[in-house]
């Protein structure tokens, strides 16, 4: 398959690399020292898998250097979904399809908005990984998963094409027929995570196992919950208790990507994670006590800046 990777960071980059190692064709869009080191050296894969260096594949910060393609893993933060989806528009020419690895449960309906809601499928990645340096990325799970639909709950024949071709790079994939409940399953967890482990700076063995933060992780849990189903969004009736379960279990040393933006100085997808929800409980009359704290405390490096002490 022809594929090209929009925001081929650490997300992109791990999916984008296992993609090249099994013959499909790749084009990597990234910017900056990141671009400079894998035109110059190729990009590595470093973690518990194996280490490798993936070469050869096209590496461009202009997506109008990339001819039109079959799938486009859009993995760029949510700030800059519409500049990007504007970007893709013309790799999507010949009948390609989105599919977006992005955090938050929305980000198909604007990159639809875009290029059309007929060439985006949602999508969810399961993977920890990190930009060690410029054009290495280190992944922290031995097989790192991927999960995406089509909005209308069809199984269709180019996801399942994109499947077969993510499981022959070695990579878990799953077609799901409802992606609208698993983005906001695996939203209800991604949303506490992020803010909670920015806002005490310490990781998921600290967040999840000191019974106070586990407390403050509940509440979180629980009011993402309720305004999933609020939205009319089935959800296991379990849900809270399964997302402490899971996180419980994440590697001790694991910290949201957020955490790392904020350490970093860089800017935040706050808005389209409590935000959203502290957004919504307004819309629906659904209280979001924790998610209102966290909003209110880490909007001041909304845009960047000085990390917090």
């Amino acid at each position: 398959m022809r594929i090209a990777i929009m925001g081929a960071g650490a997300v992109g980059g791990y999916y984008g690399g296992r993609l090249a190692q099994a013959g499909n064709d790749v084009a990597m869009i990234t910017r900056g020292e990141h671009l400079r080191a894998i035109r110059a050296s190729g990009l590595a894969l470093n973690g518990p898998a194996g280490d490798s260096i993936v070469s050869g594949v096209q590496a461009t910060d202009d997506a109008a250097q990339v001819a039109p393609v079959d799938v486009v893993l859009f993995c760029v933060k949510l700030h800059d979904t519409e500049n990007a989806a504007r970007a893709i528009a013309p790799l999507l020419a010949k009948g390609g399809v989105c599919i977006t690895l992005q955090n938050g449960v929305d980000a198909h309906e604007r990159i639809g908005a875009i290029v059309g809601n007929d060439r985006v499928m949602g999508g969810l990645a399961f993977v920890s990984a990190l930009i060690e340096k410029p054009g290495s990325i280190h992944y922290k799970s031995k097989a790192p998963t991927i999960k995406f639909g089509e909005t209308d709950g069809r199984i269709s024949e180019r996801a399942t094409r994109f499947r077969d071709a993510c499981v022959a790079a070695g990579i878990p994939a799953e077609v799901v027929a409802d992606i609208r409940a698993a983005l906001w399953h695996k939203f209800v967890g991604l949303a506490v995570n992020a803010s909670l482990t920015s806002l005490v700076r310490q990781p998921a063995g600290v967040c999840y196992h000191d019974p106070d933060l586990l407390a403050l992780a509940r509440a979180g849990f629980s009011e993402a919950a309720a305004i999933a189903r609020a939205l009319g969004v089935k959800l296991p009736e379990d849900i809270v208790e399964w997302q402490i379960r899971n996180h419980q279990n994440f590697p001790a040393d694991m910290y949201a990507s957020m955490y790392h933006d904020v350490a970093r100085g860089r800017r935040l997808e706050l808005e389209s994670l409590s935000g959203y929800i502290v957004g919504k409980g307004r819309e629906l009359g659904v209280p979001t006590p924790f998610h209102a704290m966290a909003y209110a405390c880490l909007k001041p490096y909304i845009n960047g800046g000085p990390a917090p002490r």
